[in-house]
């Protein structure tokens, strides 16, 4: 018997009549999910766009709107909390379309019996993390579930921000062969601390989060007068995942340098130990930027003068063909493509 019998009505995804956990795993499951579900229900130019966040015009000024839920597990972990996490991710989500974050707001599920004092500890998290932002948690929602039906505590946080007049239209559409591909620094930190937090790995040294609001620096780089075509920050599913969505949505093809690419070596290690592969691990505080060749030295100027961005590196260049293909350059000379997992290999680290 199912545990859901008042849904007899199968609605199967690909070959799947479930959803499976992978499904939310920002791989070829979750995407599955999206373009035979989700994007049929609510079919819209502003989905359609699929980008982090729907951007629109109202009285004249553009403005960027987004939502997202947080259920990573542990709670807290070395560089971060849920609190952190959810408020950073929506100020993200914004600053990936070129907006200044203006408000956001934010909806707690807490599970009956959740330490009253590990809640005041999120809130304050998430209270210090939009001062420092510079915006305000102006409405939200609260609601508690049954004892064991909720896994402590979920968030869900949705965010609007301006676009400055002249802001360049910043989507993954408008990737164009010839840009370049840079990261503003190393990559996989966030999923192997969670993991690491989550079971209880006793590492040489203590990996952090690389959990942090990117809102300032994109700033930077607009004040700059940077020429951005494409901004993704690179969660689920990781830089590899990130660039695959680009080069399907721009039509374009991405080849990348392996050894170009910033990959902390305690990182790199337990990702050989695991069988991981550092391309597909989460990250919190990193983002790919694709923008014009004549462009790139001026963006690692700025870029590398913030400190989220001191480890910025070149890693690719886009390509007429083969449309949207992700190519990597081994150090041996080799290449190999990037292909989407079918789901995630750490899931409930966002």
């Amino acid at each position: 018997m199912s545990d859901f019998p008042e849904l007899n009505c199968p609605l199967p995804i690909g070959q799947y009549e479930r959803v499976l956990m992978a499904h939310g795993g920002g791989g070829q499951l979750m995407q599955q999910l999206l373009d035979r579900l989700v994007q049929p229900a609510f079919d819209n130019p502003y989905l359609a766009a699929r980008h982090d966040s729907a951007v629109f015009e109202s009285g004249g000024q553009r403005f960027a709107f987004t939502t997202d839920s947080y259920v990573v597990k542990p709670l807290f972990f070395p560089g971060g909390d849920i609190g952190k996490l959810a408020v950073c991710g929506t100020l993200n989500d914004l600053a990936m379309a070129g907006a200044r974050p203006l408000f956001l707001s934010s909806a707690l599920i807490i599970e009956e019996g959740f330490p009253v004092d590990a809640l005041r500890r999120v809130l304050e998290s998430m209270a210090a993390t939009a001062r420092a932002a510079g915006v305000c948690i102006v409405t939200g929602d609260t609601k508690v579930v049954e004892r064991g039906r909720g896994d402590g505590l979920y968030i869900n946080t949705a965010g609007i921000g301006r676009l400055d007049a002249g802001t360049p239209v910043i989507r993954p559409a408008a990737a164009r062969p010839g840009d370049v591909i840079l990261v503003n620094g190393d990559i996989g930190r966030h999923g192997i601390a969670i993991m690491a937090q989550r079971e209880g790995l006793a590492l040489e040294t203590t990996l952090e989060s690389d959990c942090a609001d990117l809102s300032g620096l994109v700033g930077r780089l607009l004040d700059a007068g940077v020429d951005l075509h494409v901004l993704r920050d690179l969660t689920r599913g990781g830089l590899a995942s990130a660039l695959i969505e680009i080069a399907e949505a721009a039509g374009v093809g991405l080849s990348l340098e392996e050894d170009a690419i910033p990959v902390r070596e305690a990182v790199q290690g337990v990702c050989e130990i695991l069988g991981f592969d550092p391309l597909y691990v989460a990250n919190e505080g990193r983002m790919a930027l694709i923008l014009p060749d004549d462009q790139a030295e001026a963006a690692l100027a700025v870029l590398r003068g913030h400190p989220l961005g001191e480890g910025a590196a070149l890693i690719g260049r886009l390509t007429e063909s083969p449309a949207g293909q992700v190519r990597i350059r081994t150090p041996f000379g080799t290449e190999r493509i990037l292909l989407r997992l079918s789901g995630e290999q750490l899931p409930r680290i966002c």
